[in-house]
């Protein structure tokens, strides 16, 4: 199982936004240029985003994408949901139904009327997995990375990001 790089261009750029002042917005051009990643690629996932109502658009000469909701409303589940789609990660294809030495006409009901065990543990594992990010929120990691990296650092983000408009 491999989640797709969107999930982390879609994290990385989120967190950004985060300090973002309301009723301002930024470009997908912008969050691309600064992370140094696909424009075109990274407007596929803000679609994606939107479309799940983690981001809005913005329209107009100076628009772009904002938040839709407060960070701490916003989970990593929410985000990886949105970029990834639900489908399950495991699909149980009951190949057990296939096993050469089984009697088609009279198989047991461990085979027929039970869930495949296997099946049983791989659900319950994404369940753990569904549940631990849907415990973490985008505002949870904009406090751990502003703990984390220097004050100075965050400032000239955020200026960065201000100032875009301008140039």
């Amino acid at each position: 199982m491999q989640f797709s790089i969107g999930v982390e261009y879609a994290l990385h750029c989120l967190l950004y936004m985060v300090d973002i002042p309301s009723g301002k917005s930024v470009g997908i051009k912008d969050l691309a240029t600064y992370q140094g990643v696909s424009e075109t690629y990274l407007s596929k996932v803000y679609t994606k985003l939107r479309k799940s109502g983690i981001v809005k658009s913005i329209p107009g000469v100076n628009g772009g994408y904002a938040l839709a909701r407060s960070s701490e409303n916003i989970t990593f589940w929410d985000i990886v949901e949105a970029v990834e789609g639900n489908s399950p990660l495991f699909q149980c294809a009951e190949i057990r139904q296939n096993e050469l030495l089984l009697d088609k006409n009279n198989l047991p009901d461990t085979h027929t009327k039970c869930p495949c065990l296997i099946k049983v543990v791989m659900l319950e594992a994404e369940d753990q997995m569904r549940q631990y990010l849907k415990n973490k929120t985008l505002g949870w990691l904009h406090e751990q990375v502003k703990n984390k990296i220097p004050e100075e650092h965050s400032k000239t983000t955020l200026e960065w990001f201000n100032n875009i408009k301008s140039r």
